[in-house]
């Protein structure tokens, strides 16, 4: 288990010591306890129900389970989904039950990081939850819609944490600093409170054990100064699993951003990424991929300057990677957009699928086999180099499809000159056959 029931032990770190055990205590996630909110009503009554709490280290998870475990009449039990397995379930199962029969007392059952349960312990979870034998409460760091199976899911309410705020960092801070007797004298400059709260990063373990270890360094007059905050803390470390939500949060709102034309908000996202470790040829891939599905042919060069740097990338890697990546995100970021091309071979997919098989013509037919000729194919084709101009009123399109548009070029960038000659195209064409129809 994790030190949730530590704070009394003597040695236990400051951020268990500092756990709060009232409601009027906690701090931070105000859309989630505040007076009058669902949550605090249900732990007021003491008649709580299944939750899954969500949200990043350090944001109050934890803290609250124990709040809950100190308001209700119900046995509270703890387990550690990385150190327990099946076997240690049944047993809480089983005291759970005789709870129930002979003590006429609920039992609630606190999972801490649930996400690492596997199907077998969570199905082997599920039947106790749903007949009652415990009230589930599970706190997880990880997206609870991909880690926890639907049906466990829909048997609790999901709780979303936010990371707590600055002014939630100072109140903690602040608690401690009042309240903790190994604290006692110890005074935070002002700078030095701001760098805590910039390095934890709405984490209050990390706050609290950065402080600790601040407490330690400070000299015979107990003042933690901006330099020792700044060496108790070291470097920010990033809450980025490769594999968890905030990887694809990340890469989501990058692409976003370079989408949407914000080369500031894309390097931005380009920062994070690279300062979390990410693989630099995945950044160089979804680059490469926005420069065609949301630049095209509005600026052509956009995939050639994203393929160049993918290719570079590789040959360079970090440090210097980044300036490379960099330009290739701020180019796409800043070229005209169009997905007409996107959108085209879709639709174009789309009709192969779901229509009828459309034979290619027999004009556009390969006659290079032997009496491909006397078949008909190629026959009537014409090579528009041979034309004014390089185009010849010829049918491409399968009989079936004649008239189908698949490709819509945008009026904006490079892809305006291909609409004013597609529009210039299409009316002689259409002008065509209007006169052979006459």
């Amino acid at each position: 288990m994790t030190d949730l029931f530590d704070a009394g032990i003597a040695d236990a770190p400051l951020a268990a010591r500092m756990r709060p055990k009232k409601l009027d205590d906690f701090v931070g996630q105000e859309e989630i306890v505040a007076r009058g909110t669902l949550l605090r009503r249900l732990i007021e009554t003491d008649n709580i129900s299944s939750f899954i709490f969500w949200g990043p280290p350090g944001c109050g998870k934890s803290t609250l389970a124990g709040i809950i475990a100190e308001s209700t009449s119900s046995a509270f039990v703890p387990f550690s989904a990385v150190t327990g397995g099946v076997p240690d379930l049944r047993k809480i199962m089983d005291a759970a039950r005789d709870e129930r029969r002979y003590k006429e007392r609920q039992t609630i059952l606190f999972v801490d990081e649930i996400h690492r349960f596997n199907k077998a312990q969570q199905d082997a979870l599920l039947p106790f939850v749903e007949d009652g034998t415990v009230i589930l409460i599970g706190a997880t760091t990880e997206n609870p819609y991909f880690e926890v199976n639907t049906p466990l899911l829909s048997r609790s309410r999901v709780v979303r944490f936010a990371p707590l705020s600055g002014d939630d960092i100072a109140s903690i801070v602040g608690r401690a600093l009042r309240e903790s007797p190994e604290l006692k004298g110890v005074t935070l400059d002002p700078e030095a409170l701001e760098h805590i709260k910039r390095i934890s990063d709405g984490d209050a373990r990390s706050a609290l054990n950065i402080l600790e270890l601040c407490a330690d360094l400070a000299g015979d007059d107990r003042r933690i100064t901006l330099a020792i905050a700044e060496s108790a803390a070291g470097e920010k470390i990033l809450g980025y699993d490769k594999q968890g939500e905030v990887h694809y949060d990340t890469i989501s709102a990058f692409i976003k951003s370079m989408r949407g034309s914000d080369p500031d908000a894309a390097l931005h996202y380009l920062a994070v990424m690279l300062t979390a470790g990410e693989d630099i040829r995945f950044i160089a891939r979804r680059i490469v991929i926005c420069a065609s599905e949301d630049v095209g042919n509005a600026d052509p060069m956009a995939l050639v300057v994203a393929d160049s740097a993918a290719q570079a990338v590789m040959q360079i890697g970090m440090p210097e990677a980044r300036i490379i990546l960099a330009q290739a995100a701020t180019y796409v970021a800043c070229a005209p957009k169009s997905n007409a091309a996107y959108l085209g071979i879709d639709a174009a997919i789309a009709d192969v699928k779901e229509s009828e098989n459309a034979p290619v013509p027999m004009h556009l037919r390969n006659p290079s086999f032997r009496d491909a000729k006397k078949l008909g194919y190629g026959e009537g084709y014409k090579y528009p180099h041979d034309y004014p101009g390089g185009w010849v009123e010829q049918d491409y399109l399968p009989v079936r499809l004649e008239g189908t548009r698949y490709y819509d070029p945008k009026d904006i960038g490079y892809e305006a000159r291909f609409r004013e000659r597609l529009d210039y195209i299409r009316s002689r064409k259409a002008r065509k056959k209007n006169k052979d129809h006459d």
